[in-house]
């Protein structure tokens, strides 16, 4: 078989899954595999366009597939504005990991899909060094800073370290902390928790009415600690749904939803599996759309 025909079958099969999710769901499905950049922006824009005009335009659910090691929470942002711009409510499924910008991407769902081999991730932006232009994360930096400035006695090489910082490296890589934490703390109130009404967990609140102010403190208390790399130990820590409900963030688990599980596995695995073996940097997919 051709590597042209071989490509045919394997998307034939993968945009056979594809369509019968979008029956389970109920809402129109797309793949976002790779990066989170700006550069990626109107080719999402466009791509999430074309797919609302050749769906029809009649659904007002889109379930993404998402599997990223994050990127610019300012891209997430832009993304968002896409997402809500054509449609009333926006699924995240992450079959695989979401990290980073991915998992601050995930805090602007409806519903958030995994199963217990899933993960998201601590939310670490990423911002461009200005020295390569290339993407790196910021909370290692700030984190080894505030561990320097805390220190009582500096090592003579700890002094160069420091003299040697660039002041207003630092300053975009806490703009981009707290962007991260102020978007995550926003979406968690706007969407998540929108039909979060009444208390189910509180002892001493239960069946109370939810206000809008413990709606977001409890989105800061979630943001604060996605945010916090001294609780995680690490920026490609795997938060999986034990972790998440333990933060209390409320995830859509479909390890025992046998029909599910099978036709997620199905549509993604092929579909990540030919991104991987073809090395391709950012795939995004619809039946819709011809590859």
């Amino acid at each position: 078989m051709s590597l042209d025909l071989l490509q045919q079958s394997i998307f034939e099969t993968i945009n056979e899954k594809a369509l019968k999710i979008e029956d389970q769901l109920e809402a129109d499905v797309i793949s976002y595999l790779g990066g989170i950049h700006p550069r990626y922006f109107r080719l999402f824009r466009n791509f999430v366009e074309e797919v609302k005009s050749k769906s029809g335009g009649e659904r007002k659910k889109i379930a993404i597939f998402l599997r990223t090691a994050g990127g610019s929470p300012e891209m997430a942002e832009l993304m968002v504005s896409v997402l809500r711009k054509h449609y009333e409510y926006v699924y995240f499924v992450v079959p695989d990991f979401a990290m980073s910008a991915g998992t601050v991407l995930c805090m602007s769902a409806d519903k958030i899909f995994m199963d217990y081999s899933s993960s998201l991730g601590p939310i670490d932006p990423q911002v461009p060094a200005p020295d390569t232009g290339e993407y790196v994360p910021a909370l290692g930096y700030l984190d080894k800073v505030s561990e320097l400035t805390n220190k009582g006695d500096l090592a003579p090489a700890d002094v160069v370290l420091l003299r040697g910082l660039d002041l207003a490296k630092l300053a975009l890589y806490e703009q981009a902390r707290d962007l991260s934490v102020d978007l995550l703390k926003k979406w968690l109130v706007r969407y998540k928790f929108k039909d979060w009404k009444c208390h189910r967990t509180d002892e001493n609140k239960k069946g109370h009415r939810v206000t809008n102010e413990e709606k977001e403190e409890r989105a800061e208390e979630i943001a604060r600690a996605l945010g916090d790399h001294k609780m995680w130990r690490s920026h490609g820590r795997r938060l999986d749904i034990e972790k998440l409900n333990s933060l209390r963030i409320e995830i859509d688990d479909y390890s025992y939803d046998e029909e599910l599980k099978t036709l997620i596995r199905e549509y993604n695995d092929p579909l990540t599996g030919y991104i991987d073996r073809m090395q391709i940097p950012l795939f995004l997919h619809s039946h819709h759309i011809n590859p």
